[in-house]
């Protein structure tokens, strides 16, 4: 749809939330099926619970660095939009898929020796061996999740995002199934435990990728882009373009999650009860999260088809209100967190466990600590969106890497054990690299946008 540079706030805000509410849908529902692992092996046993924190959080980050190209599509193909250049949208789309399946393939070998690795770190034998058991497994969805990444960019950029959400939902049930079957050895499936979490989840995601595939292929409005029409045809100029936009934004998210990751390395120094505690908390404040990343990812194709036009009110205006949106949710997830942080947490857990009241009083202190990041938390990834729409991905990588490795994990480190907070300073430390992230992010989007003038942006 076309938006003209007269539009106001309120439809500002109309068309956001037209755009936005399905990626927040399918954002929180691929993040349901993480959930799903979390609660059904809390139930499972504590030690299971840990290492599938670790190792699902190790994929995450390998994920997270090979997930840069797909996203890199989302404003490439949204500008070529705006500019009307279809032909650029099927060529970005596809060297996205290319890039995508050839990081994947890369990334299996440090999947498989993750145990010594792991144990390298300071994790405990048991936990890490139960992570590689996992990680083993769960590397062969690898490929068909970067490659969900990219049609869901395509399809986000071509405003198609309904499919999206309703997919996404329908695998969270297949999931939560398969899930429930192998890992207690349910309907005549034999028990695997955490192998059988990791069994479910590459499941569900090749048969992601198939929907999206056939959705992509075969709906009318889209066929024009013959998007899988001479696929093994490689187009170097389009994959150069895909991979130098693409680079900055995974090692962006590496940064970030990297952050998050060795927070939950530096918990398990602490104990095993305390790993629990803290995957739990962070389940719930990256639900949280989503929400704040579906409205990023609606702002990041409202500005990239803003610049692709060269409607420099529309640019503005558009990112002002996807901000408020956001901010305005963040402060609800405030009060929410310091008023029912330990109901929330008992949510993961087996009551008749011996640890769980342990666990619930640990995670409850972390939960109400991350209400201190919510607001900032929200700004960093919008202005992050904004960055990425204006195809600026280079500068905010290195802001990344300064906020969150050079500040906020020495800050975590010194709070947590030289001044002896514990895993409450750990969440600290988070709080304090994500507060320098949103403040530079968020200058730097705005120096730029009022620099802008309507000929030629």
């Amino acid at each position: 749809m076309t938006y003209p540079p007269a539009l106001s706030r309120a439809g500002h805000a109309r068309a956001l939330m037209a755009l936005g509410l399905p990626l927040i849908g399918s954002n929180l529902a691929q993040m349901l099926l993480h959930v799903t692992d979390t609660v059904m092996l809390g139930w499972y046993g504590v030690t299971e619970l840990a290492a599938v924190v670790l190792g699902a959080s190790a994929f995450f980050i390998v994920f997270i660095l090979g997930s840069g190209f797909a996203q890199a599509v989302m404003p490439m193909a949204a500008a070529a939009l705006g500019r009307g250049d279809e032909a650029q949208v099927r060529r970005d789309t596809r060297m996205g898929l290319w890039l995508s399946i050839g990081f994947g393939l890369f990334s299996y070998p440090l999947f498989w020796w993750s145990d010594p690795i792991l144990r390298a770190l300071g994790q405990a034998a048991d936990v890490s061996a139960l992570a590689q058991d996992y990680l083993r497994i769960a590397a062969w969805g690898m490929v068909p999740a970067l490659l969900v990444m990219v049609l869901k960019s395509y399809l986000a950029a071509s405003e198609r995002t309904a499919v999206v959400l309703w997919i996404t939902v329908l695998a969270v049930g297949v999931n939560a199934g398969i899930n429930y079957a192998l890992i207690f050895g349910r309907f005549g499936a034999p028990e695997m435990g955490v192998k059988g979490a990791a069994v479910a989840s590459v499941f569900t995601q090749v048969a992601t990728f198939v929907a999206l595939a056939l959705y992509a292929h075969f709906q009318p409005d889209l066929r024009r882009f013959h998007l899988f029409q001479r696929f093994a045809r490689p187009d170097w100029q389009a994959m150069g373009q895909v991979f130098r936009m693409g680079w900055p934004i995974g090692l962006t998210g590496l940064a970030e999650g990297g952050m998050f990751q060795a927070t939950a390395l530096m918990m398990g120094w602490i104990g095993t009860m305390q790993l629990a505690a803290h995957g739990i908390a962070l389940e719930v404040t990256a639900l949280a999260f989503m929400v704040h990343l579906g409205f990023s990812n609606a702002a990041t194709v409202r500005v990239a088809r803003a610049l692709g036009r060269g409607d420099v009110v529309a640019l503005r205006r558009g990112a002002g209100v996807a901000l408020m949106l956001s901010l305005g949710f963040g402060l609800t997830m405030v009060v929410l967190f310091l008023a029912l942080s330990a109901p929330i947490v008992a949510l993961f857990l087996d009551a008749q466990n011996p640890q769980t009241t342990e666990i619930i009083a640990y995670g409850s202190i972390l939960l109400a600590l991350s209400a201190l990041f919510q607001m900032v938390d929200a700004a960093q990834v919008m202005a992050m969106g904004f960055l990425r729409g204006l195809h600026d991905t280079r500068v905010p990588m290195w802001i990344a890497t300064l906020s969150y490795w050079v500040i906020g994990i020495p800050a975590s480190y010194v709070f947590a054990f030289p001044l002896n907070f514990g895993g409450a300073g750990l969440w600290l430390g988070l709080t304090t690299g994500l507060t320098v992230a949103a403040l530079l992010l968020m200058t730097r989007f705005w120096r730029r946008a009022s620099r802008l003038s309507r000929p030629g942006l």
